[in-house]
């Protein structure tokens, strides 16, 4: 088999797989569109052809799912972590990144350290604080839990970043009379912004999507969405047409910001890929 063979085989393989691997990422999000506007009859029918609906979109607001309710707990809980969770991680990372401090060594590796401990193991003691103080069922509680959980990620991807940006610059800048902190607003944020901006998006997301400490922490007043879709039963069974309405409702934010930052995501991507 001759190169130029070789190359057009390799390439079709190549094409193959990624069509495969499309295949199987857009089918289940297909699935549940489509099922989003089905009636519960027409759900358990493999249709293609069917007539929309979309009074699912409204039943899922009523009693007794109140998604809404669900909805403004998890928009709170995210957005309050990611504006508590970033401005305290750069802090941390900045300081890790230009500073030699007294163990630093051993304080990056036990942050990073924290993020291999499996949530289940932690989940008990959490309950149990939570109790005793009065934060169990509060949307406080959960932004207390999701900003322990995004902290390393955010400090360590943050750091990354501000090591890629030059130290001459920050010096220049103080030499010209600049103090340090009008060196960093000036000179290191908006050179690290789309690093700062990637670990946010990540940071929402992780919070938007957390299910296990919701599901032990919350029971009425905190619930979020992904606790909130496994209220969709019935004695029939799953009522899989409002769960792929509420799959929709809690798919959308992202499908949004993504649209919005995809540029800004992109670089901060490919900055962080170079260090």
């Amino acid at each position: 088999m001759t190169g130029n063979r070789l190359r057009r085989l390799f390439s079709a393989i190549q094409v193959a797989l990624i069509l495969v691997a499309t295949f199987v990422m857009l089918v289940p999000i297909a699935w549940i569109f489509l099922a989003a506007f089905k009636t519960h009859v027409d759900v358990y029918q493999l249709k293609l052809f069917f007539r929309p609906t979309l009074e699912n979109f409204g039943t899922v607001f009523d009693a007794p799912f109140l998604l809404g309710a669900k909805l403004f707990n998890s928009t709170i809980v995210a957005l309050v972590t990611v504006m508590l969770a970033i401005p305290i991680a750069t802090m941390a990372a900045y300081s890790f990144s230009r500073f030699h401090l007294r163990g630093e060594t051993a304080m990056l590796v036990t942050i990073l350290a924290t993020q291999f401990v499996p949530a289940v193991i932690i989940v008990l003691p959490f309950f149990v604080m939570f109790r005793d103080i009065g934060l169990l069922d509060t949307r406080v509680g959960l932004i207390v839990v999701n900003l322990a959980i995004v902290m390393p990620f955010a400090i360590w991807m943050i750091k990354g970043f501000i090591d890629g940006i030059p130290l001459d610059t920050e010096e220049a800048a103080m030499v010209d009379g600049s103090s340090r902190v009008q060196m960093i607003r000036n000179i290191v944020l908006p050179m690290a912004a789309p690093g700062i901006l990637t670990a946010g998006i990540f940071c929402f997301i992780i919070a938007w999507n957390e299910f296990l400490f919701a599901l032990i922490l919350t029971n009425k007043n905190a619930v979020t969405l992904p606790i909130g879709l496994a209220l969709f039963k019935a004695e029939e069974g799953d009522l899989w047409n409002l769960l792929s309405a509420a799959g929709i409702i809690i798919m959308l934010p992202m499908f949004i910001l993504a649209l919005l930052i995809r540029k800004y995501f992109v670089q901060g991507m490919t900055m962080g890929a170079v260090r």
